[in-house]
């Protein structure tokens, strides 16, 4: 279809849209993924595209939701939530920045991730949404968390919703809601992981452990998966049951260090000999 020169565009992508529609229907999730890259979002940018628009986000929800990719799905959610109709209705736009910051705090920790969360947290619309607000928050705040105390504060409110802010359905009572919920836990104890390497050069596995409200096993997995990923930097003596979060300095930046107190030093005597060079002069004329 989208060879078709006399077709007009809208005509085309809306023939495209309805191909990822039928491919995700079959379950056919490698051709959805490759006929998706047939459509350019720059044209959701020209006017009366709106529905398509939020057509083609929804199904690229449906498609990462598969593959698991939650910093994708939340970038889809954001399209829509900047989508002028969306915006127009208090209700939907809510609901849409609600997905927005629960699937960036559920999206694994990196550059692109931190920069996504701060980039929300500045949206001031949050506001009307203080539990989410408030719940962002404690991601970007440098301190360690609780599940428990997490669970009774949010639990009830972002998987049942209240009267005035329903809840929306990232943990529903679904398998994949459980899911996601279970992944909310391990994106806890990685914050409270990495606040750690922040703040300790050295720590016993049994303290980390307890701070974590895991057992030793399953801190060890976490501590582990971080370093792989390269998030932190960690190396264990599980013999003495340490953790030391201490990187190593290269032998260059050693060198340049010393090198550049010696010269801070030198240039102390320097001005010091001079200074005592110069009390003798007036004294010598007094």
């Amino acid at each position: 279809v989208e060879t078709y020169g006399s077709m007009e565009k809208k005509e085309r992508v809306e023939f495209i849209l309805e191909q990822m529609r039928l491919c995700l229907a079959v379950k056919d999730y490698i051709r959805t993924q490759i006929i998706s890259k047939k459509i350019n979002t720059k044209f959701f940018q020209e006017e009366n595209t709106e529905k398509l628009k939020l057509k083609y986000y929804n199904l690229m929800i449906q498609l990462d939701q598969h593959e698991g990719s939650y910093l994708s799905i939340c970038k889809h959610y954001r399209a829509i939530y900047d989508t002028p109709c969306i915006q127009a209705e208090s209700e939907k736009w809510q609901q849409a920045l609600k997905s927005v910051v629960l699937y960036v705090i559920l999206s694994p920790y990196d550059n692109e991730q931190s920069d996504l969360v701060h980039r929300i947290s500045s949206d001031k619309k949050l506001e009307e949404i203080p539990k989410y607000k408030d719940l962002l928050k404690l991601f970007t705040t440098m301190e360690l968390m609780r599940w428990t105390a997490l669970v009774e504060e949010y639990g009830k409110e972002l998987r049942e919703g209240s009267l005035d802010s329903p809840a929306t359905d990232v943990f529903g009572c679904t398998e994949e809601g459980e899911k996601r919920w279970k992944d909310l836990k391990n994106r806890v104890v990685e914050h409270n992981i990495r606040i750690m390497a922040k703040y300790y050069t050295r720590i016993t596995m049994k303290r980390m452990a307890q701070l974590l409200d895991l057992s030793v096993d399953e801190s060890e997995e976490f501590l582990s998966n971080l370093v792989v990923n390269k998030t932190i930097f960690a190396k264990v003596d599980r013999l003495a049951g340490i953790i030391n979060f201490q990187r190593p300095k290269d032998p260059n930046n050693i060198l340049n260090d010393w090198s550049h107190k010696l010269n801070s030093l030198m240039a102390l005597v320097n001005k010091t000999t001079h200074l005592i060079a110069k009390e003798e002069m007036i004294h010598n004329l007094q």
